[in-house]
């Protein structure tokens, strides 16, 4: 049985929660999930511009799973705009 999930603190909830390629219709497109974790890793680092240490601080988890979250959220969004996909933020953590 694998270890359950800790929690994350996330001080941030976005209003916006979908993104898409401009042009093209919701049916013909693929959906990546953003969850909150990796939003709020993404805001700390790339708008709060604080370093990874402070980050890890700020979510209460250690800077190796910090820099898990932050690489999983790069890799789906690089994913997203590479391929044309549509963005999701999950309004829940899973």
């Amino acid at each position: 049985m694998p270890r359950p999930r800790l929690c994350r603190k996330i001080t941030f909830k976005p209003d916006v929660v979908y993104f898409k390629p401009q042009g093209v219709p919701m049916k013909f497109l693929e959906v990546v999930h953003l969850t909150l974790e990796e939003v709020e890793a993404l805001r700390l680092k790339n708008v709060e511009n604080l370093e990874q240490i402070e980050c890890a601080k700020k979510m209460k988890t250690s800077q190796s799973t910090f820099q898990r979250i932050l690489s999983s959220a790069y890799k789906k969004i690089s994913c997203a705009l590479i391929e044309g996909k549509a963005i999701e933020i999950k309004s829940e953590v899973t």
